[in-house]
């Protein structure tokens, strides 16, 4: 089965190395994941679930990652899991995937190597992630505006003049927990998207609008501010 439009797999990644763990949580979250984070196997033990998958360290300061997943599936989960070392011997591949892990990744590896590591397992347990709508969409926003190329380009220059107040105005909002003038900025932010074309921003506005407390949203949502304001190529 897909994922429902517009909902993010939920994703349990187990990591004790901090920076790692920043990391490996950041590429994750860009696919885009829900990513919660164990230090150790009694964290992961503890965290509140279902997830769509299980991205677990080979070695961790109260156990192993072999163990931990024995652990995780005696509760009946059959969640899609993936082993992550810098143990680059065919032994400790081999062990891990005995232990039930579809894959096992080696650090350091790219984000980009990640995303589609973890794409490829939840395609694998059934559960394909929603494709994400493009940063422009250049049909729609002729549609909003009866097919007139010269009024899109004039409002797409409008609306990227006026982004960088809005989005300091929505992270300054949700920085103070002010929800309602948080909502009301992504509110108009939307309509702005319709007009323009901006329809991953618009996505991602109205998913936030709904989950204003939502941390995962507000770092998904700078990023697509940040790309739509880069300059071209």
């Amino acid at each position: 089965m897909s994922l429902a439009h517009g909902t993010m797999p939920s994703i349990l990644l187990v990591e004790d190395d901090p920076i790692s763990a920043l990391f490996l949580s950041a590429a994750l979250e860009g696919l885009p994941a829900n990513v919660q984070v164990a230090a150790d196997c009694a964290q992961a033990r503890a965290a509140s679930g279902p997830f769509d998958a299980w991205l677990i360290d080979a070695n961790l300061p109260d156990g192993s990652g072999a163990t931990l997943l024995q652990q995780l599936r005696a509760s009946g989960a059959s969640t899609c899991a993936l082993a992550h070392t810098a143990d680059t011997g065919l032994a400790m591949r081999a062990h891990l995937l005995q232990a039930g892990f579809a894959d096992v990744l080696v650090k350091p590896l790219s984000a980009q190597s990640l995303r589609d590591a973890v794409r490829a397992a939840l395609a694998g347990a059934g559960k394909n992630l929603p494709s994400a709508p493009p940063d422009w969409d250049d049909a729609a926003a002729l549609a909003a505006l009866a097919g007139n190329r010269e009024h899109v380009a004039t409002l797409r220059q409008l609306f990227l003049s006026e982004l960088p107040a809005t989005r300091n105005a929505c992270l300054e909002a949700f920085a103070r927990t002010d929800e309602a003038t948080l909502r009301a900025q992504l509110h108009r932010l939307q309509a702005s998207c319709g007009f323009a074309g901006a329809t991953a921003l618009a996505d991602i506005a109205s998913r936030w609008h709904a989950a204003p407390t939502d941390a995962n949203l507000h770092k998904a949502f700078v990023a697509a501010c940040e790309r739509l304001l880069a300059p071209p190529p």
